[in-house]
């Protein structure tokens, strides 16, 4: 028998612990994935290594081994003194009682870079499939000082992270990935990789942070707006979608715009790349505002 699996029921059961469906916790018991997690994050001694939602330890105690130092961030705090029995005798690690979308991370990651020999900084998690999205997004747009983010996720938001902006499972966040960062699927995980079984199937993707973006825009918060009102009703054409926006009040105008920019009127926004949303965001900024 699997010995992650004997060793999450043992450590469930005298612990007199249950998984909490709200946090949405599955506990990893499947060996081989745990070991290729740690093999595709690329762990090195002079890493730090920030694991969100190490739950009971299983992915944590493969990491320790090779990183310089572990901060393990976890919001139950049932398995914070699980984390701590485990991990008492090892220096390299520090565990968090927090929420990961509401602490600093810049301010962890400032401090170890500031007195310690760490180099690199790298995420690596088993993420809460409700909260996957928010948590990706934060890493992504606070622009911390990281090197690749390798994580878990749902396969369904696998596709839609990693899917190339304009093609099939395009979203918003399609968009806003791709800006920060390359993606890639690495895994795909059954869901008898779990206890309790998850009912979706789950996926290993690894982004690894662009040193710049692959488009130039002159204002980030505009550009990305313009890509959330294009996908806010995405049965609509670009031009219907924009037209009754706080931005574009004015069909014609986009109209020219879009002509200007050779791109169909008819066009849906999801089927645009990011290079056309650029071209529309510095129209938008030359042209339009005022």
């Amino acid at each position: 028998m699997n010995s992650l699996y004997q060793e999450t029921n043992f450590l469930m059961k005298k612990y007199g612990l249950t998984a909490n469906k709200k946090l949405g916790q599955n506990f990893l018991i499947n060996e081989e994935v745990v070991d290729e997690i740690v093999n595709i994050a690329d762990i090195k001694k002079d890493d730090l290594i920030i694991e969100i939602g190490p739950g009971l330890g299983s992915l944590t105690c493969k990491i320790i081994e090779k990183a310089g130092k572990v901060v393990a961030i976890e919001l139950d705090n049932r398995m914070i003194k699980i984390l701590n029995d485990r991990f008492s005798l090892y220096d390299n690690i520090e565990i968090l009682n927090e929420d990961i979308l509401k602490i600093s991370l810049k301010n962890i990651i400032d401090k170890e870079k500031n007195t310690s020999k760490i180099k690199n900084v790298k995420i690596v998690a088993n993420l809460p499939y409700y909260i996957t999205t928010p948590i990706i997004m934060k890493l992504l747009e606070e622009k911390l000082d990281i090197q690749t983010i390798t994580v878990m996720i749902q396969k369904e938001v696998a596709d839609r992270l990693t899917c190339i902006p304009g093609q099939k499972f395009s979203g918003a966040i399609t968009y806003s990935v791709y800006y920060y960062a390359e993606a890639n699927e690495v895994l795909k995980v059954p869901n008898s990789s779990f206890v309790p079984e998850p009912e979706v199937e789950s996926e290993v993707i690894q982004l690894t942070i662009r040193k710049k973006p692959p488009v130039k825009v002159n204002d980030e918060k505009i550009f990305f707006y313009i890509i959330k009102l294009a996908f806010m009703q995405r049965r609509k054409t670009l031009v219907n979608a924009l037209q009754n926006s706080n931005l574009f009040n004015n069909k014609e105008k986009i109209l020219d715009m879009l002509k200007h920019l050779q791109i169909d009127e008819k066009v849906r926004g999801e089927a645009l790349t990011i290079e056309e949303f650029a071209q529309i965001e510095n129209y938008y900024k030359k042209y339009i505002q005022k």
